[in-house]
């Protein structure tokens, strides 16, 4: 499964899973069936609980496709209704825990969903085989519709633990050194947390004393090295913001 780093609008990239080929399809699989099950039941309820297939006698066959037409148009307009309305997800791509999302870290908008809607022509009904190898060609594993509305498909499925939060665990008689922290943000933390667990599993010292340095520079502080280091003095901020916005597990 490979990765795909989405810059967000507020400059931080995030790494997120490419949904597989298997999730994708059996995503469109479910969805699929939904659609099926939809039109069988319509056309039960038109031709035997109404009884209006005697609508359908006399005309023309452009009138009768018309109609069958008007009868099944949501299955057609589904993809791009639902993730409208289910911010890049379909009950299929729910079920999966995949979703739709814009690759330069903002919101998929009705026209990027309406874009890859109207590639869908090209992707699926070519039997999905363009749709398919694209899907596995693409840097982000991206059919035409999402290279051209400039989305991918994420899975959701991240095993989240506190390492992977804001939240830290801290003893109940925890004593604060910096309440200056109150004047950073949840994201301001999430991303301090972010960058500091990952310099410290490759050991990258210069990550480490930057983010230091920055926190310093935005709370105002001057710590004396010889009492605390770079990564004491993290690992305490850390703990402060917990404490005093009262995140805690």
């Amino acid at each position: 499964m490979s990765q795909i780093a989405i810059n967000t609008s507020q400059n931080v990239n995030i790494n997120f899973n490419t949904a597989s080929v298997g999730e994708r399809m059996l995503a469109f699989i479910i969805d699929l069936l939904i659609r099926v099950a939809y039109v069988i039941i319509v056309m039960y309820l038109f031709f035997n609980i109404f009884d209006l297939g005697y609508l359908l006698s006399g005309l023309d066959q452009w009138s009768v496709m018309a109609i069958y037409i008007i009868l099944t148009f949501p299955v057609y307009i589904y993809p791009l209704v639902l993730e409208s309305l289910m911010e890049g997800q379909t009950p299929g791509k729910k079920l999966l825990k995949i979703k739709v999302v814009k690759i330069d870290g903002y919101q998929a908008s009705f026209g990027d969903y309406l874009i890859r809607w109207v590639f869908r022509l090209i992707d699926v009904t070519s039997g999905g085989i363009v749709g398919l190898t694209s899907i596995i060609i693409s840097k982000n594993n991206q059919r035409l519709g999402d290279i051209a509305a400039g989305t991918a498909v994420i899975s959701l499925k991240n095993n989240i633990n506190i390492s992977h939060t804001i939240l830290e665990n801290i003893h109940e008689d925890y004593i604060p050194s910096f309440p200056q922290v109150i004047a950073l943000s949840d994201n301001d933390m999430r991303i301090i947390k972010d960058n500091y667990t990952k310099a410290l599993k490759i050991d990258d010292r210069q990550i480490i004393s930057k983010l230091s340095d920055k926190i310093k520079s935005i709370l105002k502080l001057e710590i004396d090295p010889t009492k605390m280091t770079e990564r004491q003095f993290i690992n305490i901020i850390i703990k402060d913001y917990n404490y005093y916005t009262g995140k805690d597990n």
